[in-house]
């Protein structure tokens, strides 16, 4: 296994950081996270038809590029690098992981294409108003609707903090049968669905409340497999969120360090009084040991590895922590100004708190680690 970058995921990460300083520079950012949908549409296209990366990660049979989770890592440490408001997470790394892993090639046949084509906006949703990441957390209620389709169920219930789950034209929705949790397949138009976007803390991601009242839904793989294929995509979901989380703790020690040069007190440069050189210091070593640790989960997702799920929590818990404290460090260096609206340094901060709560905590991912480890 290769742990150094090739050039072509360098030229990758090149191409698509010169992409995103143009269309996600932070006055779009601001601009983006103030309205309904939370992102550009001509954006979302150009991203789909003159970079190919909603295809990226999708098999070439399906209309992607083939490529691995690597450069999909890259990918997303660009996005989180430029907090681009689109939505590429819930689309990329959820939707289309859960139904590649799956095992339902009519619905790979009929959802992927779309999604690599940038005409498909989807998401999954599994987590429930009771706020578990696991699978305890689902009740939703499943039903078959009775017709000559025995694919064709009816989903009654709630659930919170769906990933742009107020736009997405395909949800996917984790449900309880009586054979355990299933995955089923509803149009975001679908009869009885209520969709309600939530008013976040980061709101350059956007999140929803979804109600279902017998909503029509068709079964996505196996009855009673969806709980095994989600807790594979969860650790997929994990490792790309954590190298999101990199290139945004990047970006704020850039930021960090480059204000300690030019602010100057008593005379000369912050950065020269040790207190601040200490804290760009630690920023410094805690990012480097989080791309480590996101870098390896990156390859590991590549080859399915039998070290992910150890390594996609403990991925998700250092660089949750790396992040939120590069962004806190960064406010402070920066002082009574960093602390105002008008400073970008609040946005990564928001982000970094958000991110280090989605799809479970630090805490919870240690746990989650000792148990997969046998402590």
């Amino acid at each position: 296994m290769n742990f150094a970058f090739t050039e072509e995921q360098d030229e990758l990460r090149s191409t698509v950081r010169s992409f995103l300083e143009a269309k996600s520079p932070e006055t779009a950012v601001r601009e983006q996270m103030e309205t309904e949908a939370g992102y550009d549409t001509a954006v979302w296209s150009q991203m789909a038809e003159q970079m190919g990366l909603q295809g990226l990660h999708v098999p070439e049979e399906f209309g992607g590029s083939g490529f691995t989770y690597v450069e999909l890592g890259i990918v997303l440490e660009e996005m989180g690098r430029a907090l681009l408001c689109a939505p590429f997470f819930s689309t990329v790394v959820l939707a289309a992981n859960t139904l590649l892993l799956g095992g339902d090639d009519e619905a790979k046949k009929e959802y992927l294409p779309g999604i690599a084509g940038g005409e498909t906006i989807a998401t999954v949703a599994y987590t429930e108003p009771s706020g578990k990441w696991d699978e305890s957390g689902i009740e939703l209620a499943a039903s078959k609707s009775g017709g000559a389709d025995d694919r064709a169920y009816t989903l009654t219930g709630t659930k919170m903090f769906v990933l742009d789950g107020h736009t997405a034209d395909l949800l996917i929705v984790a449900g309880r049968t009586a054979a355990g949790v299933s995955l089923f397949a509803v149009d975001g138009a679908a009869a009885g669905l209520t969709r309600t976007a939530l008013s976040t803390m980061d709101q350059t991601r956007k999140q929803a409340r979804l109600e279902f009242a017998d909503t029509p839904g068709r079964l996505l793989g196996s009855d009673g497999a969806g709980w095994d294929v989600l807790a594979k995509v969860l650790d997929l979901v994990a490792v790309g969120l954590a190298a999101e989380q990199v290139g945004g703790a990047q970006k704020v020690l850039e930021m960090a360090v480059e204000y300690a040069k030019v602010r100057v007190q008593f005379g000369r440069p912050i950065g020269s009084f040790q207190a601040i050189k200490h804290k760009c210091a630690d920023m410094l070593l805690e990012v480097e040991s989080a791309k480590s640790a996101a870098y390896y989960g990156m390859w590991c997702a590549a080859e399915l590895d039998d070290e992910l799920p150890s390594v996609a929590s403990l991925a998700k818990a250092y660089c949750s922590e790396a992040y939120f404290h590069a962004a806190a460090e960064n406010i402070q260096i920066h002082g009574g100004i960093g602390f105002t609206w008008e400073h970008p340094a609040h946005l990564y901060f928001k982000r970094a708190k958000s991110s280090e709560l989605l799809f479970g905590d630090p805490t919870y991912h240690r746990e989650l680690l000792a148990q997969r480890i046998g402590i």
